[in-house]
């Protein structure tokens, strides 16, 4: 039986809508090999489909279909340690999950980037997808049906604090918000806030992320989709943030952090949410992941 790791991800970084991603240190773990009947179970008790219409299964078909192969039936186990629909990429994880674990258990036909090309084909978008697979910082545009990315090193000084919410955002409710059309300036000033948070993740000069947080494509349409933001985000910044903005489509707040300061911030963080009537999240102190998703032999 085959073991996938599976990082968690989060995109867009505020200004880079659509189009940046990191790799995160919080991971799903998925055991798959083939079986003569479809058996699907959850390790940790999570409640996940346990038909075809698991979406791990569904995305190892899809692969063995794109290879020519047979679809046999298979036995999967989850663990499922990414929060679902919470912006951090768990369907992402749960396709790179199967599309890597066919792979390999057919004799790994495909490079890792036909693996990242057709993950971003059924995602319909990278942003997730692309970090899950390479790890690390990653920018990413499609071309045609095929991914152009860049995956870096983030800096070892960043850390990323994970405010995560008790309610859940689907994507297509928060993307069903967003307007057809943008003017210049807002695509300018987009365009240049991206292109300064990609420069400056890798090199950490950190004085730079306030700024290159700052967006007019998604945030200012979302943010009556998530309750509390206005709050959650003024106690980062009070408490020490870097730079805070909402990861993927939502509902959970990542703000960012010099490694030095995290003590305090998790010391206080929570505690002030709950003397503002803000109940229930919970806050998880991340890294960047620089390896992207593993296979090993158990």
């Amino acid at each position: 039986m085959i073991r996938i790791q599976v990082p968690a991800t989060s995109a867009n970084l505020g200004s880079g809508f659509d189009s940046l991603g990191i790799a995160l240190s919080l991971c799903n773990q998925v055991w798959m090999e083939e079986s003569d009947t479809l058996e699907i179970s959850s390790k940790d008790g999570v409640e996940i489909p346990k038909d075809e219409s698991n979406l791990i299964y569904w995305a190892a078909k899809q692969l063995y279909e794109f290879c020519g192969n047979k679809m046999p039936g298979l036995k999967i186990i989850q663990q499922n340690d990414i929060p679902m629909a919470r912006g951090l990429g768990s369907s992402s994880a749960c396709i790179v999950a199967g599309l890597l674990g066919a792979n390999r258990l057919i004799g790994s036909p495909l490079s890792q980037q036909d693996l990242i090309n057709l993950a971003a084909k059924i995602e319909g978008h990278p942003d997730n997808t692309t970090p899950a697979i390479s790890g690390g910082l990653v920018a990413s545009a499609i071309e045609g049906e095929r991914v152009y990315s860049v995956s870096v090193p983030v800096a070892e000084n960043i850390r990323f604090a994970l405010f995560i919410p008790p309610f859940e955002l689907k994507t297509e409710k928060a993307r069903a918000v967003l307007p057809e059309q943008y003017s210049r300036q807002d695509a300018v000033y987009n365009l240049s806030r991206s292109a300064l948070m990609t420069a400056t993740l890798f090199s950490g000069k950190t004085e730079n992320l306030r700024v290159a947080v700052q967006d007019r494509l998604h945030q200012p349409y979302r943010s009556g989709l998530i309750s509390h933001l206005d709050q959650v985000f003024r106690l980062s910044y009070e408490l020490g943030s870097l730079g805070t903005y909402v990861s993927g489509a939502g509902p959970t707040i990542i703000a960012m952090l010099d490694s030095a300061d995290t003590g305090n911030f998790t010391k206080y963080a929570l505690s002030h949410l709950e003397e503002k009537g803000i109940k229930g999240w919970r806050l998880e102190i991340q890294k960047a992941n620089s390896n992207g998703a593993q296979i090993a032999i158990d």
